[in-house]
């Protein structure tokens, strides 16, 4: 056959070949930043990725982990990362408001049970209201600790110092040293050290009243990266939403605990104690009527967002 005459064959065979490609044949690359390292509600698309769900939405995903939402909402606004994985929702309501294109694609976390201020075991310090002229921790400025610790401070008038520490294990070294009175962690982190009795609880997260029940965590975007890379955009959510089933799983649990190098049994205690199903259900943000009311409150945002700004910041990709 000559040449001319197979060309036309060979161009068509290529794009019956493009044509035929899954979406796992050609891989979209999406960059993530996400708060705190290993937390459970944190760990979606790092035990996604390892189990091949992102690749079989045709994902590749590049996972940066930061201090805490502050650092991560910066990273997403920047341009630095695609999507920001666990941004505290009043950092996000507070940068929406400030003219950042922030953009909302899912809920992270619903409840605050998981969130925990301790001191050493041997403090006086025995309920939040002894905390007068204490230092109490957060982990970055617009995180979900961070708006909790604000609760905390106007719902029972505490004259604490609020402190950002970063992270749970700089934190606790700050605990232990006394640096700082009171420390944040979220399980599996501290977990040990309550088990022998070096930490004590002081309170949780649900010990806010505006933050009980409610949305605390939030996975964003940006409007440029939503315009750009809608239909990746689209099938992260579709593997992030497979992820977490897979993650109620003996297989999903199995992935979490190889990647942490913990016990299974720590694992599940993780899971079961501290996270229902429900809680990382990325299509429902809950009691946001009363977010956008406590944004105010709390100094995150100047005036109440109404529902028409509402509907432009939360673009949650349907299932």
């Amino acid at each position: 056959m000559k040449r001319r005459a197979l060309a036309p064959l060979l161009g068509l065979a290529a794009a019956g070949y493009l044509i035929g490609m899954s979406p796992a044949d050609a891989q979209d690359k999406l960059k993530l930043a996400v708060g705190q390292r290993g937390n459970w509600d944190t760990s979606v698309s790092e035990v996604g990725q390892r189990a091949g769900i992102f690749k079989k939405h045709g994902l590749e995903l590049e996972i940066v982990y930061t201090q805490g939402a502050g650092e991560t909402q910066q990273a997403a606004i920047s341009g630095s990362v695609d999507i920001g994985v666990a941004a505290g929702i009043m950092g996000v309501l507070s940068a929406y408001a400030k003219g950042a294109p922030v953009r909302v694609i899912g809920a992270e976390t619903t409840g605050a049970a998981d969130l925990y201020w301790y001191v050493k075991a041997d403090s006086p310090i025995k309920t939040l209201k002894d905390t007068a002229g204490r230092t109490l921790a957060y982990s970055t400025n617009g995180s979900s600790t961070h708006g909790i610790v604000s609760a905390f401070m106007k719902q029972y008038g505490l004259t604490a110092k609020p402190t950002a520490t970063g992270g749970p294990p700089g934190t606790l070294t700050q605990v232990m040293s006394g640096q700082i009175d009171i420390g944040w962690a979220a399980p599996p982190f501290g977990l040990d050290q309550l088990d022998q009795k070096q930490i004590r609880i002081l309170a949780s997260g649900n010990d806010a009243a505006a933050f009980k029940g409610q949305t605390v965590r939030l996975l964003m975007t940006t409007a440029p990266v939503l315009q750009s890379k809608k239909d990746a955009i689209d099938r992260y959510m579709k593997a992030y939403r497979e992820t977490v089933d897979f993650m109620y799983t003996d297989a999903g649990l199995k992935v979490y605990a190889n990647w942490l190098n913990i016990p299974e049994a720590k694992a599940r205690r993780t899971r079961d104690d501290f996270f229902p199903k429900d809680s990382i259900n990325p299509d429902r943000i809950t009691g946001l009527d009363e977010i956008v009311k406590d944004a105010v409150a709390l100094k995150f945002t100047p005036n109440e967002l109404t529902k028409e700004q509402l509907g432009e910041l939360i673009q949650i990709p349907p299932r």
